[in-house]
């Protein structure tokens, strides 16, 4: 049916560019797609008073970029492929990229204790605690968020060091920012530098992404769109305990799409940051039908719109699940979808891709709106074009 689809495709895009020429046709071509978008996006962009959305997709080798709104309400800019955004934990994708490169360039191993790792943690529950377990939010419990007297760089090393687990290690679930954090503390540690430097000097760079930033620079503010809170109250990150870990980037619809087709197609990348890819595609404990990557969480594909959202749920973010661990860990298979939210306090994004498919999407919002409404958004138009 798909082939017979594309063939008639194929054969009024021919009949149209001997009328009219190629680029009214490739315009019309890519028509449709932006149909399926506008009709996605701009109910919901309505509905929770989104003032700017940046939507950019891969489908097929090509790339498609649809901007609605305005970066600010304040000046009236519109928002553009390069539009700035905070990306909150979808930047825990990065860190788990550095800290598998880390080991795939022989500085850190994942399975190590963390108190190995950074010896001011011996004698804490750290001392049976691996990199791993941080990494996939099973170290025992951490919370959340840190407590506020603890939210702070020169105090969260103290937390963690009187910190006690309401779990073994390794056996429940429990979505955190201090875990990730500390994680990707350990695998700065490992390499000797400070982790932001290894991002922005290293990491991002290889990926070859030049307009992301964890700070972003002034020669760049005029680019970084003003985020909302729920209630349209104008708001950007704050500084916090490993904050740069856990939900530090900023970053635009055009470099976060060259970041998921790396993800898709890392073979032109240098042969460790291959390795560090598939480290966090790999599959290491289930909880439900979401199977938890490094940083990223996949399901088996085709998936359901209830079985993201409940992957992508308050109760998967809130809530401890006992897990089952996957042993050995299971590498990503061919029919996955790979997906990841992210907020702040004005922001709200999501990330998702199917490299089976050679088709994956982001949405960036200036406007923290529920987790459920930007999965409906993409689950409609990428059912929409893999049908």
């Amino acid at each position: 049916m798909t082939n017979k689809r594309n063939a008639a495709k194929l054969k009024t895009l021919a009949a149209c560019v001997a009328l009219f020429g190629a680029s009214h046709c490739v315009a019309a071509a890519d028509q449709p797609i932006e149909t399926i978008v506008n009709d996605a996006v701009r109910p919901v962009m309505q509905a929770q008073s989104i003032p700017g959305m940046a939507v950019a997709i891969t489908f097929n080798g090509k790339q498609h970029y649809f901007n609605y709104g305005v970066a600010s309400k304040e000046t009236g800019q519109p928002v553009a492929n390069n539009t700035l955004f905070e990306i909150g934990s979808v930047s825990k994708t990065f860190t788990a990229t550095l800290a598998a490169y880390a080991q795939a360039t022989g500085k850190l191993a994942l399975s190590d204790n963390a108190s190995q790792v950074l010896p001011t943690l011996r004698g804490s529950a750290f001392d049976s605690i691996s990199v791993l377990q941080l990494g996939t939010y099973t170290a025992g419990g951490l919370p959340l968020q840190f407590p506020s007297d603890a939210d702070h760089q020169d105090k969260m090393l103290g937390y963690f060091k009187q910190w006690k687990p309401a779990y073994a290690a390794g056996t429940h679930r429990l979505y955190s920012n201090p875990s990730l954090g500390l994680f990707g503390y350990l695998a700065a540690h490992s390499m000797g530098a400070p982790f932001d430097e290894l991002m922005e000097n290293t990491l991002l760079p290889k990926l070859g992404l030049k307009h992301s930033y964890l700070k972003v620079p002034q020669d760049r503010m005029a680019l970084y769109a003003q985020g909302y809170n729920k209630d349209d109250k104008p708001v950007r990150v704050g500084p916090g305990a490993l904050d740069s870990e856990a939900y530090g980037v900023k970053t635009s619809a055009s470099d976060l799409l060259r970041y998921v087709e790396a993800n898709m197609n890392p073979a032109s990348l240098e042969k460790p940051l291959q390795q560090a890819i598939a480290t966090t595609h790999t599959g290491y404990y289930t909880v439900g039908e979401m199977t938890q990557g490094l940083g990223w969480e996949l399901y088996n594909y085709p998936v359901t719109l209830d079985t993201l959202l409940a992957g992508n749920s308050s109760q998967m973010a809130f809530e401890a699940h006992a897990v089952q661990p996957l042993n050995p860990p299971q590498p990503q298979h061919d029919h996955v979808l790979i997906n990841k939210t992210g907020s702040t306090g004005g922001f709200g994004a999501y990330v998702a891709f199917v490299p089976a498919k050679d088709i994956g999407i982001v949405i960036l919002a200036n406007k923290n709106y529920p987790n459920p409404e930007r999965v409906k958004i993409a689950h409609k138009i990428l059912s929409a074009l893999t049908k």
